[in-house]
């Protein structure tokens, strides 16, 4: 698997990321429309993305609310339309962003999508870090 594509669902836009597998690096792409899914899946095409990683939104203990359902659907609107689905607990993904975005100096308007799709990097970036960390021993046994 080499590139992966990650998004951050919201009501009104969709964060988008690119990563690779084979560096572990997630960068951030221009958010997306909700409504416009033809248009993310041309983008996943182009990108030549293998994977979708969907942030899916869990409570702090870990259950999953009506956020969570209403991510499930859109990913099966994804599968449904031929692309591989995976998600990423994404708890505290958007502070995290506005954090990081913070800290390099950039104010973010809500209506541009650049937190949005920032939200998305980390959740994509979460995917990667953990599928490249070594295992622990005791959890083989």
């Amino acid at each position: 698997m080499s590139r992966i594509v990650g998004l951050d669902h919201g009501s009104r836009r969709i964060g988008v990321a690119v990563g690779e597998a084979a560096t572990g690096l997630a960068f951030a792409r221009p958010a997306l429309p909700a409504g416009d899914t033809a248009r993310l899946v041309d983008l996943v095409r182009r990108e030549g993305g293998e994977l979708v990683v969907i942030g899916l939104p869990r409570n702090m203990d870990g259950s999953e609310g009506p956020q969570a359902e209403a991510v499930r659907r859109f990913g099966d609107r994804l599968a449904a339309l031929g692309l591989t689905v995976s998600y990423q607990d994404e708890r505290l993904s958007s502070w995290q962003a506005a954090e990081q975005l913070s800290a390099a100096g950039k104010r973010t308007d809500r209506r541009s999508g650049e937190l949005d799709s920032a939200a998305a990097r980390v959740i994509l970036q979460d995917y990667l870090d953990a599928r490249t960390r070594p295992s622990d021993p005791q959890e083989t046994e």
